[in-house]
């Protein structure tokens, strides 16, 4: 129910979502999910719109999901590597009240982190 309704106002007021979103008027043309990867995007209503120097992500959700923030973290990985040089903007929108803290999270934590090492001066002499 929500879905249609949410995909329908978002790629069709698509200006009125950047003012209110952004604090700006905008104009945004809708940006296929397919665009991103060869992996197809499983999500039950992204908004994906760009213009010249943004990109506008919209996940709407009825209810809280402890995970949302790993999608998003990943829709933005994808978003950057077809789009480096626009800014990304992201917004989950609950379209229920809710007092859970989930709908609070910004941000996207792991205990662990990733390093790699960089390896300096290898030529073809270099003997492992």
């Amino acid at each position: 129910m929500y879905d249609s309704l949410c995909k329908f106002l978002a790629e069709n007021f698509s200006g009125d979502f950047a003012t209110w979103l952004i604090g700006q008027p905008i104009t945004f043309t809708e940006l296929s999910p397919s665009d991103l990867s060869n992996e197809p995007i499983r999500a039950d209503t992204l908004i994906l719109l760009q213009s010249e120097k943004y990109v506008l992500h919209i996940e709407f959700q009825t209810h809280t999901d402890p995970t949302i923030a790993f999608p998003m973290a990943d829709y933005w990985i994808r978003i950057y590597r077809r789009f480096p040089d626009k800014k990304i903007i992201q917004y989950v929108i609950y379209l229920q009240p809710s007092d859970s803290k989930l709908v609070k999270v910004k941000t996207f934590k792991r205990a662990t982190s990733l390093t790699s090492e960089p390896l300096r001066g290898l030529s073809t002499n270099t003997k492992w």
